[in-house]
């Protein structure tokens, strides 16, 4: 399959589904983590229509979307408004990529989109790590992630980390339990939904 990781720098969906054998492409803004020759660094809006993909797996900027930071909200109305219509652009996709998923926190999303409630809400423990984090999936020709790996422990790392230049960075990491179910899972899915 040829899968598109749109918005990640981290490389850890990709690097699931290239593990599996897949024809998969990270693109972000930043540079790679891991320096992968398979690593477009640009806006995802430059290459999207370059190749034919088969799936898209779209981790859009939470910053002006999450609802954890919904006191700023009023100060970043711009923002807030051109992060949402490129929410809505990698939706419309589908115009071209027959699979999508695009995955963010709790956001305002679900009622300023057209994408509407999630179709998931999945957490780290269900794949391996007792952690919580709620994450919404939005799915098109996909299934559920079915949980892999439910473990104890309810910490909310991510909640809890301390302040500094790299905290975005580390609360937005896909973690490995999940990559590697959504590539064990999405990477099988043959027939496009009707």
């Amino acid at each position: 399959m040829r899968v598109l990781v749109a918005c990640e720098y981290s490389g850890a969906v990709r690097e699931a589904f290239r593990r599996r054998g897949h024809d998969a492409w990270s693109c972000d803004l930043l540079p790679s983590e891991d320096g992968s020759g398979f690593h477009a660094q640009c806006d995802v809006r430059s290459i999207l229509y370059n190749r034919n993909w088969d799936l898209m797996i779209a981790h859009p900027p939470c910053t002006h979307l999450a609802v954890s930071g919904a006191r700023w909200f009023k100060d970043k109305q711009v923002e807030q408004k051109e992060a949402l219509e490129f929410v809505e652009w990698l939706w419309a996709a589908s115009e071209v990529i027959p699979r999508i998923a695009l995955e963010n926190p709790i956001s305002i999303i679900s009622t300023k989109t057209s994408l509407g409630k999630p179709t998931q809400i999945i957490h780290p423990w269900q794949f391996g790590h007792g952690e919580v984090k709620a994450t919404c999936l939005w799915l098109k020709n996909l299934p559920k992630l079915v949980p892999t790996n439910i473990v104890e422990g309810r910490t909310p790392r991510v909640h809890h980390m301390s302040p500094g230049p790299d905290r975005w960075k580390e609360r937005s990491r896909t973690l490995t339990g999940i990559a590697d179910a959504i590539a064990d899972q999405w990477g099988r899915v043959e027939a496009v939904a009707a």
